[in-house]
């Protein structure tokens, strides 16, 4: 049997991780590779069956915060550049109990309320943007309604002027978009400098003159008489804004292809729209716009299925293997827009479930339903093999997805 080697910076993988992650499930489930991070070879492992992954994500053996793998001083090797440390200070980083009092912190602004009461708005976005869409005979989905609607979204949430939303586009790509590439690096450090400073901004406004927004509501959230500090309302509205909305443009743009390459389910879906909401699942689990959670790190030595994980590893936890597991989906390698049940982990599990996953699907499904109603005969505008994916870790998103409205 041809050796198959995990390297999440090839083109290969890039293209299609699902074959990999197949062959790690059957004969590798934990795999051992290293990773190279913070300028050194990583020993880590990649856990790619459905139950492990779910065991995994609510093991207590495993940290998100590095200050709990790291001393001080190895931290401030690794990290010559302290204006960026905000980049970890978000819930998605930390463990109980600062988890637990930042998304506490967090929940008394983002709350489901809000968040159903954005509808109507997210209809009337998804509307101007299909108008405009609609004066074209071709357009490339990703800039004309992909990335524009839950970046628009996000915008009006936190008070954030139009004139700054193509900006907050070149930040998250010079964050998610990866290169080894030493003055890409720099760049984008002077990028996430800039993004900061305009928070910093933001957040300053907002102390001054309070408005009804995320932000003055972050500011004044306070929970058993704390705050948020200055660097944690830095990284939390970093994470709001940036990643926040990067699984929503993916959704959007990896389900619309998934329908345009299976043409019965694209057909089912324009013939019986009250499917949406399963199909969005159905989308979130087949296309998996995140395939890696975070890292997480051992904070001890134990066992896992033989395999010797041992403090200070890191544990990489491939929810878009988990997601095509045959032994918790049956044919998972089939798109089925009415698949019932379907216990997807496509936005994690455990306390690190993703806060914004009911807006993702309700703008998921709101801009689904609204495109396929507009344009009923879309189809790609380039041939299969020209298709291009990011290069990113974690996400999973195209480069363009140039598409024929007739």
């Amino acid at each position: 049997m041809e050796k198959v080697v995990f390297d999440i910076t090839s083109p290969e993988y890039r293209k299609d991780p699902y074959p990999v992650y197949a062959h790690f499930r059957e004969h590798d489930p934990v795999h051992y590779f290293t990773f190279k991070g913070f300028q050194e070879e990583v020993p880590s492992w990649l856990i790619t069956r459905y139950d492990d992954c779910v065991a995994l994500l609510r093991d207590n053996r495993l940290t998100k915060d590095v200050n709990n793998i790291f001393s001080k001083e190895d931290l401030q090797k690794r990290s010559e550049d302290r204006d960026l440390a905000f980049l970890s200070e978000h819930m998605l980083m930390k463990d109980p109990p600062d988890h637990t009092r930042l998304r506490s912190l967090v929940h008394q602004v983002f709350t489901p309320r809000m968040i159903e009461n954005l509808r109507t708005r997210i209809e009337e976005i998804a509307d101007q943007l299909l108008d405009e869409m609609e004066k074209k005979s071709t357009g490339e989905l990703l800039s004309d309604f992909a990335f524009p609607l839950p970046i628009i979204v996000i915008s009006e949430m936190m008070g954030i002027p139009p004139e700054k939303r193509e900006q907050f586009r070149i930040w998250s790509n010079a964050l998610i978009d990866e290169s080894n590439d030493e003055s890409k690096i720099k760049d984008t450090q002077l990028k996430m400098k800039a993004f900061k400073n305009y928070i910093g901004e933001l957040i300053k406004a907002r102390r001054e003159h309070p408005t009804d927004d995320v932000i003055s509501g972050l500011v004044q959230a306070e929970e058993n008489g704390e705050k948020l500090s200055e660097e944690e309302l830095f990284s939390m509205l970093f994470l709001l804004i940036i990643a926040g909305h990067e699984t929503t443009v993916n959704l959007i743009a990896n389900g619309t292809l998934a329908l345009l390459k299976h043409p019965d389910q694209f057909k089912r879906l324009k013939e019986q729209p009250e499917l949406i909401g399963t199909a969005v699942e159905e989308l979130l689990r087949f296309t998996n716009p995140v395939q890696i959670t975070t890292q997480r790190w051992a904070n001890e030595d134990f066992v896992f299925h033989g395999q010797p994980i041992k403090k200070g590893d890191g544990v990489w936890i491939a929810i878009g293997s988990a997601n095509r597991d045959p032994a918790q989906f049956e044919k998972p390698e089939k798109l089925d827009i009415g698949r019932t049940p379907n216990r997807h982990i496509a936005f994690g599990f455990g306390i690190h479930f993703c806060l914004g996953a009911p807006l993702a699907r309700l703008e998921g499904q709101i801009a689904l339903n609204a495109l396929f109603k507009r344009f009923p005969h879309m189809e790609l505008a380039i041939e299969e093999d020209q298709i291009k994916w990011r290069n990113a870790s974690i996400f999973r998103g195209l480069v363009e997805l140039p598409v024929r409205f007739s």
